[in-house]
Parts: structure tokens; sequence; C-alpha cells
């Protein structure tokens, strides 16, 4: 019973020289890398042989770059971005013409405005002048109205000129420096019409030739009673004389 474990252990030396034995004949000679075998290593033989060898080749590990070309056809949101800023531009076209057409109204308006004041305020007299314009003006109103009472059983031509002239006259001689003024007012704006301004100036001419006439007719007649009182003075004396 001593001798049983001797016995096992000569036992199991020759099986572990044996085992030994057939693993260092099994064992590969070749060193095996980590790194993967070559490309060459992995070609096979295509399975047909009409196909070409090209296309037997295994597939490259490496993945096709993207490609960077950019596609020119735009996307609906950029088509979309096109048509509002389109919009937009257009609106702010619409109102930039609107407001400027209001600005130069406004400006119309306003140059207009200034134009009639001041032509309206140029036609009073100065303020170092007597001449006041409001009881002038009732003066001329009442002369045009005496004008038209005296000519209401008269003609249409009458009735519609003589009213006229009178206050006219009324207004030279109550307001002459407003007159004047009234008239080269009228005269400047007669001047852009000239078969106006010519008629203006024939009627004018003629007016100013009939007051001529009608002031030497008077002097003439003032002239002529002046020479009768003075003739009938001499001769109511000398009978008086004489009766003395």
């Amino acid at each position: 019973m001593a001798f049983r474990p001797l016995l096992r252990q000569r036992a199991v030396a020759p099986t572990a020289i044996t085992a030994f034995a057939a693993t260092t004949l099994l064992w590969p000679t070749t060193v095996v890398h980590a790194e993967s075998p070559p490309e060459h290593a992995l070609a096979r033989k295509p399975i047909y042989d009409d196909l070409p060898p090209s296309r037997s080749k295994a597939p490259s590990s490496k993945s096709p770059e993207p490609s960077t070309s950019t596609s020119t056809s735009p996307t609906p949101t950029d088509r979309l971005a096109s048509q509002i800023r389109r919009v937009r531009l257009s609106i702010h076209d619409y109102s930039a013409s609107v407001e400027s057409s209001f600005n130069n109204f406004m400006s119309a308006v306003l140059i207009q405005e200034r134009s009639f004041t001041s032509t309206i305020a140029s036609l009073a007299p100065p303020r170092e002048s007597n001449e006041r314009i409001m009881p002038g003006a009732l003066y001329v109103l009442v002369a045009a109205m005496s004008g038209s009472i005296l000519t209401r059983n008269r003609n249409v031509l009458l009735r519609a000129t003589v009213p006229f002239a009178v206050g006219l006259g009324a207004a030279w001689v109550v307001l002459p420096l407003t007159t004047r003024n009234v008239a080269d007012l009228v005269w400047t704006y007669e001047e852009k019409a000239p078969l106006v301004a010519e008629n203006h100036l024939r009627v004018r001419g003629a007016a100013i030739e009939g007051w001529k006439q009608i002031k030497l007719r008077g002097e003439k007649v003032g002239e002529w009673s002046e020479e009768t009182i003075r003739e009938g003075r001499k001769a109511v004396e000398g009978w008086v004389s004489k009766g003395t």
C-alpha cells in the first residue's frame, strides 16, 4: 500500500511525455502575426471564368468619400423665402412710392398756400399810409349798390356795367394804393394770355383817353362858366353904375 503513489507517478510520466511529443509535432512552425494578411492572400479564384478579375476582388475597406458637389435646385424652404422676399420688396416699393407722392402733394399744397398768403399780404397798403381797407371797402360796396339802384329800370348792359364802373371809380378814389396793387396783380395774370392783355391795354387806353377828354371838357366848361360869370358881373356892375 505504501508503494501505490509511486506506481501512479511512474504511470503518469510516460503519458505526459507522449502528449508533449504530439503537441510538438502538430504545432505550426510559422510565426503568427497580429496584423491582417496582405490583400493578395485574400484573393480567391472567381467561381465563373467569364467574369473580369476586377470584380472578383474583395471590396476595399475604405468607405467612399461623400460627394462634395451641392445640389443646384432650390429647396421648398428657399423658394418660400424668395417669394416672401419678393412680396416684401414689392410692398416696400409701393409704400415708398405712396409716401413720395403724398410728400410731393403736401409740398405743392404748402407752396400754393405760402404763395396765396404772400399775394394777399402784398395787396394791403403800407402801414405808413393813412389808407384803411375796412371802411374803404364798405364805401366801395355802397357805391356799387347805388349804381345798381340807379340802373335797375334800365337795360341789361347798363345794369351789368354801371355798378362795376361806379364801384371801380370809388375804389380808385377811396383805396388808391390797394386798387393799384390789385390792378398790378391782375396784370401779371393777364400777361399769361396775350389776347386778354392786348384787349386790356386797349380798354385801358380808351378809358384813359376818355378820362382825359372829360377833364379837358370839364376845364373848358369851367373856364367858360368863369368867363360867363365874369362878363355877367361886369354887366351888372355897369348897370348899377349907370343907374347911380
